[in-house]
């Protein structure tokens, strides 16, 4: 059992929370609250356990950190936000975590009485300005996991056990629970049963992985293509093995969202599988999400698709589309490392047809690599400033145990290119479809890796996206410092991309009209940071790029928060 009797509704939560792994709750306050915080300060003067509380100013930052802390640390973080307008405001960023397949309880307050019952009255704001028919579960049941409110004091322990099981289950993802405030305030008449385990990762069925393992030895030109296998260190690794193994590349694409294989490894096969796929015989999907677009723009119907996933066919999403003449479902760490044994008692690692296609992709590697050393070296002297130069430095200046947070768009497929010196587990994507989540993001590994540099690259557009005030305000209170990178262009050249692509000939492209894509006069964005005792510096010249990185890493290993503003061509 877990005693529970005779504690108020907030001691039974942190309890729960404590007891199911949960050691961190990432917070934007809502008043509803004050229970919890009562608990926090009794807990602290017990010197009980229970989770760490760290409060941000802004819901898509609380949320951001906790998805960024899950990525990073590997486990299950919980997010207690404000009802109904908190809990609308973060749903960006849990429908970006419900496609990505994050594990998050996020927890939201709400009244069921309204003053009428015996007790402490939550007041008078929740019947005039709080509350919504349904309650805020109903408000954000289409952008998370699985959505319930509490509706009885007895079942909050089981409920918030359930929600933790729910997040963790495969596929992973965040959870919504409301807690009527009249529930925090009430004492508990039974304690609650003793934490439930959280269910296993299945490996994907074992007659499929070797039906997979005889299609990889008999295929002439198999690849494989990936974008979410980086979920996991271990997962990585064993990638590695099995492309050394066989000899085959393995390509990501310009959306990946971790470092799915390490970027220079000779047979990293680049980010843009269509060029491989005329020539396949064997495709192998770990982890795509959508390798190729449209989907029906695959590989022709003599080349083989196999499909590794915990949630293979994307249930979330509305169409996906793809092809799959094998689909395996199962955790990706753990159904290759069995497809890995497998392989070795099939193959030889002396195989010299084998070893003469590893040599093969290991030129076209080089080749390419060259190739794009060549196009930022190009770069070095223009003004104003290039992305490649800019991305190219930073890469010179990362210090190996860097871990970097993406939230670019129109800037990425430099940042996969030229970002090649730091190991898997040390990059993440900010952001799924909707921008505003990158700061939160990185403040969240940050929060799971304290004593490492973490540096986040952003567009201006995405900054403008992001609750910058309250993450740099969350960094001077909290002395955890990041650099944020910012690539400047003055604009949103994605909003002006498509008039080129669909009007080639048009008004806009003949007169130079171009509407919706300006972010101008470009304030002193590195204010920003001096504004909370942080690094910040404006660079133009090319020649300052490395430097000001330089400035502004030795920022925050001194524990300042930085930003860097390199400004590149405009955008109109």
């Amino acid at each position: 059992m877990l005693e529970t009797k005779g504690l108020t509704g907030g001691e039974t939560l942190l309890r729960v929370l404590a007891s199911m792994g949960i050691d961190r709750i990432f917070s934007s306050p809502g008043s509803e609250w004050s229970p919890v915080w009562e608990s926090l300060a009794k807990a602290k003067a017990e010197s009980e356990g229970v989770p760490l509380y760290l409060s941000s100013r802004h819901e898509e930052i609380a949320v951001g950190m906790a998805s960024g802390y899950a990525k990073a640390s590997g486990k299950l973080p919980a997010v207690m936000i404000h009802t109904t307008v908190g809990a609308l405001h973060a749903t960006m960023g849990m429908r970006g975590a419900l496609h990505e397949q994050v594990p998050m309880v996020v927890l939201a307050g709400e009244s069921i009485a309204f003053g009428e019952a015996e007790g402490p009255d939550p007041g008078g704001q929740w019947l005039r300005n709080l509350a919504d028919t349904g309650g805020p579960a109903r408000l954000v049941e289409h952008c998370v996991k699985w959505s319930m409110a509490v509706n009885n004091i007895a079942t909050l322990p089981a409920t918030i056990q359930r929600a933790c099981q729910i997040a963790m289950t495969s596929p992973r993802g965040p959870v919504f629970v409301s807690l009527p405030m009249e529930f925090l305030f009430d004492k508990m008449t039974s304690s609650a049963l003793a934490p439930s385990a959280f269910p296993l990762r299945p490996s994907a069925d074992r007659k499929g992985i070797e039906e997979l393992a005889d299609l990889l030895t008999q295929a002439k030109n198999p690849i494989v293509v990936t974008e979410e296998a980086g979920r996991t260190i271990g997962a990585c690794e064993l990638l590695v093995e099995i492309a050394d193994l066989l000899g085959i590349p393995v390509v990501e694409t310009r959306s990946s969202s971790f470092i799915n294989f390490p970027r220079n490894h000779h047979l990293h096969g680049g980010f843009d599988p269509s060029e491989y796929l005329d020539e396949a015989d064997l495709v192998f999907l770990v982890g795509a999400f959508a390798p190729w677009h449209p989907a029906s723009a695959g590989p022709g119907a003599k080349t083989k698709i196999v499909v590794l996933d915990e949630n293979p066919i994307r249930t979330q999403l509305p169409y996906w589309g793809y092809r799959m003449d094998l689909g395996l479902i199962g955790e990706i760490q753990v159904s290759l490392k069995i497809l890995l044994e497998h392989l070795q008692k099939r193959v030889s690692s002396n195989d010299p047809i084998l070893l003469e296609r590893a040599t093969r992709w290991r030129t076209n590697y080089e080749s390419r690599r060259e190739t794009w050393k060549k196009e930022a070296l190009a770069q070095k002297d223009r003004k104003p400033v290039d992305t490649r130069w800019a991305v190219y430095e930073l890469n010179q200046a990362l210090p190996p145990d860097a871990m970097v947070i993406e939230e670019t768009i129109t800037h990425r497929l430099p940042v996969m290119r030229y970002i090649d010196r730091i190991s898997p587990g040390s990059f993440f994507t900010g952001s799924i479809g909707g921008l505003g989540t990158g700061l939160g993001t990185a403040l969240g590994v940050k929060c799971a890796a304290p004593n490492r540099p973490v540096v986040v690259l952003i567009g201006d557009g995405s900054f403008n996206y992001n609750p910058g005030l309250a993450a740099f305000g969350y960094m001077q209170e909290y002395g955890t410092p990041i650099l944020v990178v910012l690539f400047n262009n003055h604009g949103y050249l994605s909003m002006k991309s498509g008039l080129p692509k669909y009007y080639p000939e048009g008004w806009a492209m003949k007169t130079k009209t171009f509407v919706g894509t300006s972010i101008t006069p470009s304030p002193d964005y590195a204010a920003i940071a001096r504004a909370f005792d942080g690094f910040g510096e404006t660079v133009e010249e090319p020649a300052q790029v490395r430097p000001a990185f330089q400035r502004g890493l030795k920022a925050i290993a001194g524990g300042q928060g930085a930003l860097i503003d390199i400004r590149l061509e405009p955008v109109n």
